[in-house]
């Protein structure tokens, strides 16, 4: 068992994997600050200072601490365990998932146009023509003997 699990490690492509999800949990980490605080603060700007992540519905009231009565901050009655439907932060969650398809779109766009396209293999020619070749090329042959 540890051969077969040493020689699957070994294959290129679990490697490639790995170095993939590790470049891509860092990719993430610069896309959610793009999102954050750049795009979002923009697009609060253009709507007249919308913020989103402060937009959501408080689902549970009750739960809702004294100290946090009438917060507007997302993450600190979160994080007090009150239900709340956070439309804002999935709007932001959205935007973010829309830049990393759109930057992946425009990377595999790149590759294939950088790539070269595998040529098509011609058809095998019937075994008809193979044997006048044959014959073409042995009566060369005697003939230069």
């Amino acid at each position: 068992m540890f051969k077969e699990f040493k020689a699957f490690i070994a294959r290129g492509n679990v490697l490639d994997l790995a170095v993939a999800v590790i470049i891509g949990a860092a990719f993430g980490k610069i896309v959610t600050s793009l999102t954050d605080d750049l795009i979002m603060p923009l697009i609060g700007k253009v709507f007249g200072g919308l913020d989103f992540s402060s937009h959501f519905v408080i689902l549970s009231p009750e739960k809702v601490p004294p100290a946090l009565a009438g917060s507007t901050d997302y993450a600190a009655l979160k994080k007090a365990g009150v239900a709340l439907f956070g439309y804002g932060e999935f709007i932001t969650a959205a935007v973010n998932f829309l830049i990393v398809a759109f930057i992946i779109f425009l990377l595999v766009r790149a590759v294939n146009r950088v790539a070269p396209k595998p040529e098509e293999a011609a058809p095998a020619d019937p075994a008809d023509v193979v044997l006048l070749r044959e014959i073409r090329d042995e009566l060369r042959a005697r003939k230069g003997a």
